[in-house]
């Protein structure tokens, strides 16, 4: 388990965080990392997360991982090598790539056997209950209409939602995305019991993201 509270950057698809990018938009958070001492991590896409992992020792996280184990499974991402090419957890259930219950069963216990941290994400407070069975290590609560929005966020319009997920959630440490723009955001969050952040347009498509992770993650 990682200290907490702890902020992660999902870099998803953007041209900002792929490829080249990728390793540049990596070395910001390993950099802002050591220099303030917080905790943070970055999930990557699987072509990228290899070669990611290896430039830095901030915790990298895969994006998906599959509910399979060694064998034939053409095209399918295993959890054995997400592990090997130094990622040390995986994202699973985001709103962007979303799972039927049976399904996310058999991912979560793929990746638990690969020994990767889970991260497991929720819309409501519902399903933060319902999920919270399958025994993750994090859960992170992002209701799906407030994703990408630079304005409103969980945090200044369902801080409520934020307080009834962690009630819920068995005491596996809840983080929150879904609109998280500014240090605001952050304290508001922080109050209110969440244990860390899982957060993308923020960072991902600012201008300045050194800059802009910097501010963030001083409020932590």
């Amino acid at each position: 388990m990682f200290p907490t509270p702890i902020w992660i950057t999902n870099f998803k698809n953007y041209e900002s965080t792929t490829g080249e990018n990728a390793l540049i938009m990596a070395r910001i958070h390993d950099k802002v990392a050591k220099e303030t001492g917080k905790s943070i991590g970055i999930v990557v896409n699987i072509v990228d997360l290899g070669r990611v992992a290896r430039e830095v020792s901030i915790p990298v996280f895969a994006q998906h991982t599959d509910a399979i184990d060694y064998g034939k499974f053409n095209g399918y991402i295993l959890p054995q090598a997400v592990q090997k090419a130094g990622a040390v957890g995986t994202l699973l259930n985001h709103s962007e790539r979303r799972l039927e219950w049976e399904e996310l069963k058999g991912c979560a216990s793929c990746a638990q056997k690969a020994t990767l941290t889970r991260i497991i994400c929720a819309e409501n407070p519902e399903e933060v209950e319902k999920l919270a069975g399958l025994s993750p290590d994090f859960l992170a609560f992002e209701p799906p209409e407030l994703i990408g929005s630079t304005g409103a966020s969980v945090a200044n319009s369902k801080p409520q939602s934020i307080t009834d997920s962690i009630k819920v959630s068995g005491g596996i440490p809840l983080l929150v995305g879904a609109g998280i723009n500014s240090v605001s955001d952050v304290e508001v969050s922080l109050k209110l019991g969440a244990q860390g952040f899982l957060v993308a347009t923020a960072i991902t498509k600012s201008p300045n993201p050194e800059r802009d992770l910097r501010n963030f993650v001083s409020a932590m």
